[in-house]
C-alpha cells in the first residue's frame, strides 16, 4: 500500500476511533495514532480476515487505533 494511502487511511482511522473513544487529541497525534493502529490493525487482521481490501484495512486500523488508546489511557495516562 502506498504511504499516501497509509496517511489518508489512518487520519480517517485516528479521527473515528479518537471520536469512539472521546479523546481529545491534535491533528498530529490523531493521524499518528490512527497509522499506529493501522499498523497493530494490519497486522492483527492479516491472519484472520481472508480478504482484505481497502475496507478492510480500514476496520483494522480503526480497531487497532481504538486498542492503543486503550492502552494509552489504561497503563501512560494517570490522573
Amino acid at each position: 500500500m502506498p504511504i499516501v494511502a497509509i496517511i489518508i487511511i489512518g487520519a480517517a482511522a485516528g479521527f473515528l476511533a479518537t471520536r469512539l473513544m472521546r479523546l481529545e487529541t491534535d491533528i498530529v497525534t490523531t493521524v499518528g495514532i490512527g497509522i499506529l493502529g493501522a499498523v497493530i490493525g494490519g497486522v492483527l487482521l492479516r491472519f484472520a480476515a481472508t480478504v482484505m481490501g481497502l475496507l478492510g484495512g480500514f476496520v483494522g486500523a480503526v480497531l487497532g487505533a481504538m486498542l492503543l488508546i486503550w492502552l494509552w489511557k489504561t497503563y501512560w495516562r494517570r490522573k
